[in-house]
């Protein structure tokens, strides 16, 4: 909008200058010392032509020239001053005929520049609309993650204050409580502030349904499909929605919460321990997204490793994180959260998958930022066509899709 703006605003000033050129030009051919000029002109014109036609009248009506009156020599000179006279009336009418030329020139212009300013004034007034009604949205997007949240934190506040009365009840009875029990009473609130985090800053459920929908076909219906760290349960929802059974696995026990008010089948547990207690073999298809990038490098292979292993033939391992070859997701997303421990590469995930036994690994990106590419330069000289392959190399560094996902298959 701010490209729009700018450039209405050049198309108007460009049409006020040219009137004002114009202008100028209509007022310098109507000058003073022009006026004058003409009106010199046409009364000298005018006196000649009176003169004429006294001689004339004089001549007609007499036989003899009256004593003082200067008789022209021949019908020569009568030809000859009547021609200078229209000379003078033909001048005039040029200069007139300019005069009015410049003028409807004018009111030709005036128009365009009204129409420009129209427009401009119209962008203008949609602009301020537009950041009314985003910032209204954002609002209400905002104020609705507030309210999730804080539904979810008053059933917290009800279990730990039940975690907190077993303290002191504890505590009355002479009993010292364990550091477990008072980790385990102060957990939900770190819980509770991680899932805070998510809501507001990964999106809403519905934005990530549509980034997760492209992996349904992945999974065969009928199929069983655990998720490694579920979240919110956006992709379990998607499962059964389709008709593939569905179970969930994750730390947070906010997260699990939610996933359990939908109905989903969920637990709250270690990834890697629930995926390790499947029987080899079992599994249809695992499922995991936003969760490696927390892992250490011991971890995510054991991760991978195990995952083969429990797999059926013909399943399919599905891993998606941030993509780090993307500098725009890089320092957006990967950094703004710090519980991240490590960016993996594409490539070194594909590595990873293959080495363990997976065939026809494949990347697959999601989220693109065509919004934020620079745009091509217009023409098709060489000099513009080497500055679009540079512009393009460089769209591909900074703003390559913003999630990855490596997709392996157990044959």
């Amino acid at each position: 909008m701010k490209r729009t703006l700018e450039k209405l605003a050049e198309e108007r000033r460009s049409k006020e200058d040219d009137l004002a050129r114009s202008a100028a030009e209509a007022e310098a051919k109507d000058a003073e010392d022009s006026l004058v000029r003409r009106s010199a002109h046409m009364k000298k014109a005018l006196a000649r032509l009176e003169e004429l036609a006294g001689s004339l009248k004089i001549l007609l009506s007499q036989k003899k020239p009256l004593f003082g009156l200067k008789r022209p020599s021949a019908p020569a000179e009568f030809v000859s001053l009547a021609a200078a006279a229209l000379t003078l009336l033909d001048d005039q009418a040029r200069e007139t005929r300019a005069q009015t030329a410049a003028v409807l020139e004018l009111i030709r212009k005036l128009p365009p520049l009204m129409d420009a300013k129209d427009r401009e004034r119209t962008a203008l007034g949609n602009n301020h609309l537009n950041m009314i009604f985003k910032s209204m949205e954002w609002r209400v997007d905002k104020l609705a993650v507030e309210y999730k949240d804080v539904q979810i934190l008053m059933k917290k506040f009800f279990l730990i204050r039940e975690k907190l009365d077993s303290l002191i009840l504890a505590l009355k009875k002479g009993k010292k409580p364990s550091p477990t029990d008072v980790r385990a009473a102060l957990g939900p609130l770190e819980d509770w502030r991680y899932a805070g985090f998510e809501n507001r800053f990964r999106g809403s459920e519905e934005d990530i349904r549509k980034q997760q929908i492209g992996y349904l076909d992945a999974f065969r219906k009928g199929g069983k499909v655990l998720d490694l760290g579920c979240g919110r349960g956006e992709f379990l929802d998607l499962l059964r929605e389709n008709g593939i059974e569905g179970e969930g696995v994750d730390l947070n026990e906010q997260m699990i919460d939610i996933c359990l008010d939908k109905g989903l089948n969920c637990r709250k547990g270690d990834i890697l321990d629930r995926l390790a207690k499947a029987p080899d073999g079992s599994l249809d298809g695992i499922f995991s997204s936003q969760v490696i990038e927390h892992l250490p490098p011991a971890y995510l292979k054991r991760l991978i490793e195990t995952a083969y292993a429990k797999l059926a033939l013909g399943g399919t391992i599905v891993l998606e994180t941030v993509n780090p070859a993307s500098v725009f997701a890089l320092v957006q997303i990967y950094f703004l959260d710090l519980s991240h421990q490590k960016p993996v590469h594409p490539r070194a995930l594909q590595f990873m998958l293959e080495s363990v036994g997976f065939s026809d690994v494949e990347v697959r990106t999601s989220a693109p930022l065509d919004a934020e590419r620079l745009r091509e330069l217009p023409g098709a000289d060489e000099r513009t066509s080497v500055m679009n392959e540079n512009l393009d190399r460089l769209n591909d560094l900074l703003f390559a899709p913003v999630n990855y996902a490596v997709l392996g298959k157990k044959r």
